[in-house]
């Protein structure tokens, strides 16, 4: 790891506690983790999903019942386009995506009439409902690389920019409000990167039933979703 005090605060939002509760109330639930989370969790899940492939993974269970952890916003996005599915979610959430506020994007959208705006599914509900168009990070970057408009309101974590400015010079890219970035993700700098690779230390280590757990939903994961 480039800084070993890096972390997501959303992937400690769910316990191994909460996933048995469900599996008790529900008998034929599927646990569905965002990868955004912790060994112990995968390891009590039954399959993962990323922002990119959630949604066919998700449709192609043969499971009704789904617990969408821990991602509160993302689960009900997905949930929304599948409603043969029956969600149960969990109170998880991204505190940079849920800082996107409606007000933020009413506001942007006032300023840049002439802008779509490109939204991460963890933002919240009313967010999503405003956006021309909801993806991951690499599918907002593919959008905007098809797209022949030339100003657009990025809502989701602001080092996205970097990379749509360096694909698409001359467009113009504006943020829906003040706090979209994270502070975990902007420890990792690339003197770090740098650092790590050239004096490898702090190597990883997880129990071997854990490492064997968490490695089962993540090949289902690939089978499922290609």
């Amino acid at each position: 790891m480039a800084d070993d005090s890096a972390d997501c605060p959303m992937a400690h939002m769910i316990d191994l506690e909460k996933i048995s509760e469900v599996r008790h109330a529900y008998r034929d639930v599927t646990a569905v983790c965002y990868v955004n989370s912790i060994a112990e969790i995968k390891a009590a899940s039954d399959i993962y999903v990323t922002s990119f492939n959630a949604l066919r993974v998700v449709k192609n269970l043969p499971e009704k019942n789904i617990f969408f952890i821990p991602d509160n916003n993302f689960g009900k996005y997905v949930a929304s386009l599948l409603p043969e599915k029956n969600f149960i979610f969990h109170d998880g959430f991204c505190h940079v995506h849920k800082s996107i506020t409606k007000e933020n994007v009413l506001r942007a959208k006032q300023a840049h009439p002439d802008a779509l705006v490109l939204t991460h599914p963890e933002c919240t509900g009313d967010v999503i409902e405003l956006s021309d168009f909801v993806g991951s990070t690499s599918e907002i970057i593919q959008y905007v690389c098809g797209s022949s408009r030339e100003k657009f309101i990025i809502c989701t974590e602001m080092g996205i920019f970097f990379e749509l400015q360096e694909k698409n010079p001359g467009r113009k890219f504006y943020s829906a409000g003040h706090r979209q970035f994270c502070p975990n993700m902007k420890k990792v700098t690339i003197d770090k990167v740098v650092r790590a690779l050239e004096n490898p230390s702090g190597f990883i280590e997880l129990p071997e039933d854990i490492r064997q757990a968490a490695a089962k939903p993540l090949r289902r994961m690939l089978e499922i979703g290609g």
